[in-house]
C-alpha cells in the first residue's frame, strides 16, 4: 500500500512539473511572439529608393542635365532634398509612430523627375551642338567674306583689330566644341560674332561709301573699251579694288595681270606722299627702262580733273593750303610681292610688265577705276 502511494506522490509531482515548463515555454513563446509582432512593425525606411534617388539624381548630373535641362534636374533634386528632410522629420519620432510614406514617395518622384531631366538633357544638349556646330560654320565663312572683300582693303586699325580678335575667339571656340566643352565654346562663338559682324558692317559701308562712284568708272571703263575698238589700238584699265589690270586690243581684253597699288589706295589721290593710287583716264606720255622699278611707263597724272578737283579742296581746306599735287605716277615692274607697297604707282611683275611695256606707246590710253563691278556684283561669288 505504501509502495503505491509513493508512486501516485510522485506521478502528482511530475505532472505538476510537466504543467510548470508547459507554462513556462507557453510564456516564452508568448513573449517571443510579441517580441516578433513589436519588431515586424517597426516602420522601416525606404533605404532601397532613397539610394536608387541618389543614383538617379548622379546619373541625371553626369548627363549634364543642370545644365541643359536645368528646371528638371532642380526639380528632381528638389524632390530628394524633400525626401531627406522627410525621413530626418520621422526619425525624431517614437518609432512606432514613425510613417515613411512621404519618404518613399518624394523618392520615387525624384528618379521620375531625373530620369525625364535625363532625356530631355540629351535632346537639349545634341540641338544645341547642332546650333554651336551651325554657328560655326556660318562664322568661317563670315571670316571667308571679310577675307576675300576686305582683305587688302586699307580698313582703319580698329576694325582690324576686331577681325583679328574675331578670328582669335572663333578658333578657341571651335577648339572647346572639339574638347565638348559646349558653354565655354558658346561665350567664345558669341564674341566672334560680335566682334567679326561689327568689323563687317563698317567695313561693308565703307566700302558701299566708296562704291557710290561706281556710275562714273563704269562710263570710263565703257569710253576706254569703246575707244579701243573705234582706234583699233591697246587701252589699259587698272580696277584697284579687285587689284587686276586689264588690256584691251581692238575693244576685246587681250591681258589680265594682277597688280599691287599705293598703301593707301583707297579712294582718289589728293596730294602728295598720301600714299594714294589715282582714279581718272590718264595716258602714257614716257617710257623708262633699267629704272630701279626695272620697265616703268609714266602716265600724265596730274590731269586737268585732278589739279581742278586739288585747287577746289584746297580753297575749302579739305586739304592743307601748303600741300602739293604731286606727281610721277607709274606703271611699273619688281610687283608680285602680295601687298600693296607702292607710293601710288601700280605694279606687276617683272614679266607681265614686260609685255605691257612692249604693246604701250606714248599715248596709249590708262583708265584708272575703283572697281568695274557694282557692289552687288562684287559681294556675288
Amino acid at each position: 500500500m505504501l509502495g503505491d502511494f509513493c508512486k501516485e506522490a510522485n506521478l502528482i509531482e511530475m505532472r505538476k512539473i510537466y504543467v510548470k515548463l508547459l507554462v513556462l515555454f507557453a510564456a516564452v513563446g508568448l513573449i517571443a511572439l510579441i517580441v516578433y509582432l513589436l519588431i515586424i512593425n517597426i516602420p522601416t525606411p525606404p533605404i532601397k529608393e532613397i539610394n536608387k534617388a541618389r543614383i538617379a539624381l548622379s546619373k541625371a548630373f553626369k548627363n549634364r542635365a543642370d545644365t541643359y535641362s536645368n528646371d528638371l534636374y532642380g526639380e528632381a533634386r528638389s524632390s530628394y532634398d524633400s525626401a531627406m528632410a522627410n525621413w530626418q522629420k520621422e526619425n525624431y519620432k517614437f518609432i512606432y509612430f514613425r510613417n515613411y510614406d512621404k519618404v518613399t514617395n518624394f523618392a520615387k518622384l525624384t528618379i521620375k523627375k531625373a530620369e525625364r531631366a535625363i532625356e530631355t538633357s540629351t535632346l537639349n544638349l545634341n540641338s544645341y551642338k547642332v546650333k554651336l556646330k551651325d554657328k560655326i560654320e556660318t562664322l568661317n565663312k563670315l571670316v571667308e567674306d571679310i577675307n576675300s572683300y576686305f582683305n587688302r582693303y586699307p580698313l582703319p586699325a580698329e576694325v582690324r583689330n576686331s577681325i583679328s580678335n574675331g578670328r582669335f575667339q572663333l578658333k578657341e571656340g571651335e577648339i572647346d566644341f572639339e574638347k565638348g566643352q559646349f558653354l565655354l565654346a558658346s561665350k567664345n562663338l558669341n564674341n566672334a560674332e560680335d566682334l567679326l559682324s561689327s568689323a563687317y558692317d563698317k567695313a561693308y559701308s565703307d566700302l558701299e561709301q566708296y562704291l557710290k562712284s561706281y556710275p562714273r568708272w563704269k562710263k570710263w571703263a565703257e569710253s576706254a573699251i569703246k575707244e579701243s575698238k573705234k582706234n583699233q589700238n591697246y587701252s589699259i584699265i587698272v580696277d584697284k579694288l579687285s587689284r587686276k589690270c586689264f588690256v584691251y586690243y581692238n575693244g576685246i581684253k587681250k591681258y589680265e595681270f594682277d597688280v599691287e597699288l599705293g598703301r593707301n589706295w583707297i579712294g582718289d589721290k589728293k596730294k602728295m606722299g598720301d600714299k594714294a593710287t589715282p582714279e581718272g583716264m590718264y595716258k602714257i606720255i614716257n617710257k623708262f627702262s633699267g629704272t630701279k622699278y626695272n620697265n616703268a611707263l609714266l602716265i600724265n597724272y596730274p590731269n586737268d580733273e585732278d589739279k581742278q578737283r586739288f585747287n577746289l579742296e584746297k580753297s575749302k581746306g579739305i586739304i592743307p593750303k601748303t600741300a602739293k599735287i604731286g606727281g610721277g605716277i607709274e606703271i611699273h615692274g619688281s610687283g608680285g610681292k602680295g601687298v600693296d607697297w607702292t607710293e601710288g604707282c601700280i605694279a606687276l611683275e617683272d614679266s607681265e610688265m614686260e609685255v605691257i611695256y612692249r604693246i604701250a606707246n606714248v599715248g596709249t590710253p590708262v583708265t584708272i577705276v575703283g572697281s568695274i563691278k557694282n557692289l552687288q556684283q562684287i559681294l556675288t561669288r
